[in-house]
């Protein structure tokens, strides 16, 4: 059951891996591009590493350090993106 359910999450980490790609092929916006790719990246590679911690649970401090550092790597940069997206302001 636990090789299942390992299985399945691992595939769903794939599938949002494809899933936040797909719309770079669109016509939409570079941020929007960016946007959908990052939270797929996130969500598939956290998926994937809880796939792994069903199949190598000894191996947990690594895999809930890997998890928390997805998490926190990808809302810091999706904050610098758009910081640096603003453009250039003047002030008057």
């Amino acid at each position: 059951m636990i090789e299942l359910l390992s299985y399945a999450c691992i595939g769903l980490g794939i599938f949002f891996w494809f899933w936040g790609t797909y719309p770079l092929l669109g016509e939409r916006s570079v941020l929007f591009k960016l946007h959908s790719l990052s939270v797929g990246d996130t969500l598939g590679s956290m998926a994937i590493a809880i796939g792994l911690l069903l199949r190598i649970p000894n191996e947990w401090p690594l895999l809930i350090l890997a998890i928390i550092s997805l998490a926190i790597w990808n809302t810091i940069l999706g904050y610098v993106l758009a910081y640096c997206s603003r453009g250039e302001r003047k002030n008057d």
